[in-house]
């Protein structure tokens, strides 16, 4: 029985990386599937992860119908066993839908991977869909760490290291910047520091008595 599973958890936990152990353990045992990532890191059709992995994957855009590139590869005569699909919370809830029609009429395994909520603590649309829809919802067990050591629930934004709460809901950190040249980045924290704004630059540059960071 094909099953639509969304692999979840904060920046860090590993998605990536699970995403990429999952295809291969598949293609291993002889499957053939199809990886999907939107908005990588890496940059388009790329999908990465932290540790420097870094695979091919087929971009998913606003206006891709993942129905309809299943059908077409089934109609060139290649098997799909299986879908890989990262960063699905970028994913539209129409895409999700895709996912589990092509689990439930197709018999196709989808295996989704992505953080749940942004940086305003907010349920990503594609990730509110999935957990409605997935026949089963696993959080990853490793975990991401706030910089005070304790266990980071939710991803922050921050510009110039400060953490901020308004702006468009997806922005790609590492490698995106303001138009006045700021860095955007993002930081996985524990609920106590993100409800306080505490990022580690924000916390180190206090502990040093900066007063420009008394928020």
């Amino acid at each position: 029985m094909a099953e639509l599973v969304f692999f979840s958890g904060t920046m860090d936990s590993g998605k990536s990386t699970l995403a990429l152990q999952t295809d291969h353990n598949h293609a291993a045992r002889g499957r053939t599937g199809l990886i999907f990532t939107r908005d990588d890191r890496a940059g388009t059709s790329r999908l990465s992860s932290r540790l420097g992995l870094e695979v091919d994957a087929r971009e998913v855009t606003d206006s891709t119908d993942l129905w309809e590139v299943v059908a077409t590869e089934r109609q060139s005569g290649r098997l799909v066993d299986y879908l890989v699909c990262d960063e699905a919370q970028f994913y539209s809830p129409a895409q999700v839908e895709q996912l589990a029609r092509l689990v439930d009429e197709v018999e196709i395994d989808v295996f989704a991977f992505g953080i749940t909520t942004d940086f305003r603590t907010r349920l990503f649309p594609g990730a509110a869909r999935l957990i409605e829809l997935a026949d089963r919802v696993e959080e990853l067990q490793v975990r991401s760490l706030c910089w005070c050591g304790a266990r980071a629930t939710h991803n922050a934004r921050t510009v110039d290291g400060i953490m901020v709460v308004e702006g468009e809901q997806v922005v790609v950190g590492d490698v995106a910047g303001t138009p006045d040249g700021a860095q955007v980045a993002y930081e996985v924290l524990c609920r106590r520091h993100h409800m306080r704004r505490m990022t580690s630059d924000v916390a180190r540059r206090r502990s040093a008595g900066d007063p420009v960071l008394d928020l």
